[in-house]
């Protein structure tokens, strides 16, 4: 299913559901970032996907991770909370969202590096490498927050 993401666009659809989902900054013992280049939009992003009923949200980044990269990790902090009402992120089917999603940090715990149907890459990044990613703005915004080493999350 195809995938479209706006941000601050007045020509963006509206929104038709609320959606929790997780993602997780995974990194290696070098402090490379862990990014997934995805099917549907062809950007790099994060691991990550929606809440199901019965799980909590940390288990949730668990599971998608596994899923997304067969990766085994254990959450081990937060770098915030995405909100934004401006991002629009419109499915193939009809469906359009309004963004929410918490994410975390992760360490590997087991697992082999594996693609998904999800994703054509799967790739561990280094900081400085970032920049020359196609990346949406909002997953850039979580990097940066997480790069910033910042006191507390990010609350938006």
């Amino acid at each position: 299913m195809a995938r479209t993401e706006y941000y601050d666009d007045p020509a963006a659809p509206m929104p038709n559901r609320l959606v929790v989902a997780a993602s997780a900054v995974v990194t290696d013992v070098d402090g490379r970032i862990l990014l997934q280049r995805r099917t549907d939009n062809g950007f790099y992003a994060l691991p990550g996907g929606t809440m199901d009923l019965g799980e909590s949200l940390p288990a949730t980044a668990v599971r998608e991770v596994r899923e997304e990269t067969g990766l085994d990790v254990e959450i081990t902090g937060l770098v915030g909370t995405y909100t934004d009402p401006r991002h629009i992120i419109a499915y193939s089917d009809g469906e359009v969202r309004q963004q929410f999603n918490v994410c975390f940090t992760a360490r590997i715990t087991g697992g082999s590096l594996q693609l998904s149907n999800e994703s054509t890459d799967l790739r561990f990044v280094a900081p400085e490498d970032i920049p020359g990613l196609p990346l949406h703005h909002t997953q850039r915004l979580r990097l940066t927050h997480y790069l910033e080493n910042r006191a507390g999350p990010y609350l938006g």
